[in-house]
């Protein structure tokens, strides 16, 4: 009888556990253990479960990925690397790049950090100087919101440590580059920011796979702003069509701090986005913009909570989703302004366009709201393109694929203009062009 997905996982610890970084700690060897017993109990979630009623993840289930490479010093392919890095790398910014889940520092472009700015491997973190990670590593495991959480806490190799001390403001973005470049194979990345009192900092994660190749990536990026921080968090998910992807980003923050979230999700054969936000002190500020466009088979779901834990804080959110072919995408935001979170003002909108009859958008937009002196407004819309707008387009001129061409364009485009960098702004342009569902692409 061969092996369950769990019984492949537990199997996939025993033999990398031995290599995995900081395994002579024994607070971080106990967290592993402590989140396989979890993911072991959990499982992986099914039809069953509230929050996947929509999304089913037994293709993931029933694939055998392996978990490595068993050692750090596997050497990707330099031609290819040089190749993807001169398309992908964004100008103007620090670059640090993981291929198949390990930083290689021979292809980041680090240069000179600003005083007050660290910018690591967690590997090195975990091997060095771990007493930083500590806290963040060790979440309890009641915390963890599913068995993909589980199985990230226990595998995770390596991700960006982000540190920016008291006041520090870098003057580039940084860009954290994940590209995967083997097949069948598993990555569990883990990304730490703690941005300090008063400090601003701009971070692009940005996930992208070698065309065709079926892999699959379970990343999680915790953030913390303390006291009047401002963080930026722009993730460009351009995975393979035959990969898998999971992720998750937990934000933490405090006094009048301030978190910009930007999700753009273009590929992957099936992809999952949970971004949870914790207001958890006065005045905290958050704005989750996000983009999603599917076409053929895909399946794309961005599942979103905002806990407003104090009183006067702010939150906006706008999501938009361009769905093609057979597609499907899932879209739930959550709200929840707690007892004390008195003077809260929070806004949620969601807008579909289909742009074919076989392509299905499940969209819950959610208020829960424990607070009387509150102001809260949610709403969503699916449709398609409007009949008279391109007749307008028609009548001058414009024939009848290009006017369909422009009015998608259009309403996506709109989610790339809200962006304030520049750099990303013009690539995300680009990449809109080409992921214009035929015939329309290229038609702009």
């Amino acid at each position: 009888m061969s092996a369950t997905g769990v019984e492949h996982y537990l199997a996939e610890f025993a033999r990398v556990e031995a290599v995995l970084p900081g395994r002579r700690l024994p607070w971080l060897a106990r967290a592993r253990k402590q989140a396989l017993e979890c993911f072991a109990q959990a499982g992986f979630p099914t039809l069953r479960h509230e929050d996947w009623k929509y999304t089913s993840v037994a293709a993931i289930e029933k694939s055998r990925f392996t978990a490595g490479p068993a050692a750090s010093g596997d050497k990707p392919d330099a031609a290819l690397l040089a190749a993807r890095l001169e398309t992908l790398a964004l100008p103007g910014a620090y670059l640090m790049v993981f291929v198949n889940g390990r930083h290689q520092p021979q292809w980041s472009r680090i240069g000179a950090l600003p005083a007050g700015a660290e910018l690591l491997s967690l590997a090195t973190m975990m091997e060095c100087t771990p007493e930083p990670v500590e806290a963040l590593l060790c979440r309890p495991v009641s915390e963890l919101p599913s068995g993909f959480a589980a199985l990230n806490t226990a595998f995770m190799a390596d991700g960006a440590y982000i540190r920016l001390a008291a006041g520090t403001a870098p003057d580039m973005p940084i860009h954290l580059l994940f590209i995967a470049t083997e097949p069948e194979l598993v990555t569990h990345t883990r990304n730490l920011v703690m941005a300090e009192e008063g400090s601003r900092v701009c971070i692009v994660e940005h996930h992208v796979g070698v065309d065709g190749l079926a892999y699959f990536t379970n990343s999680v990026t915790d953030i913390v702003a303390a006291r009047d921080a401002h963080v930026e968090h722009h993730k460009v998910q351009q995975e393979s069509l035959k990969a898998f992807h999971i992720a998750g980003v937990n934000m933490d923050q405090r006094h009048g701090s301030r978190f910009t979230s930007s999700a753009f999700a273009l590929g992957g054969a099936l992809a999952r986005a949970d971004i949870q936000v914790g207001l958890n002190a006065e005045r905290a500020e958050c704005s989750l913009d996000g983009l999603y466009m599917t076409g053929g088979r895909q399946h794309i779901d961005h599942h979103t909570r905002v806990d407003h834990a104090r009183p006067q804080g702010k939150s906006r959110e706008f999501y938009k989703g361009v769905l093609s072919g057979a597609s499907r995408a899932v879209f739930n935001g959550k709200v929840v302004v707690h007892a004390d979170a008195q003077h809260t003002d929070a806004h949620q909108s969601n807008r579909n366009l289909l742009l074919s009859e076989q392509a299905e958008v499940d969209t819950k937009p959610q208020l829960e709201i424990y607070a009387d002196d509150v102001k809260c407004s949610h709403g969503a819309t699916v449709g398609q393109l409007d009949p008279e707008q391109i007749y307008y387009l028609r009548t001058r001129g414009v024939d009848d694929a290009s006017a369909r061409a422009l009015l998608t364009f259009a309403f996506a485009e709109e989610m790339v203009n809200r962006l304030g960098l520049v750099s990303l702004r013009a690539r995300l342009g680009t990449l809109l062009r080409g992921h214009l569902p035929e015939p329309l692409r290229g038609l702009t």
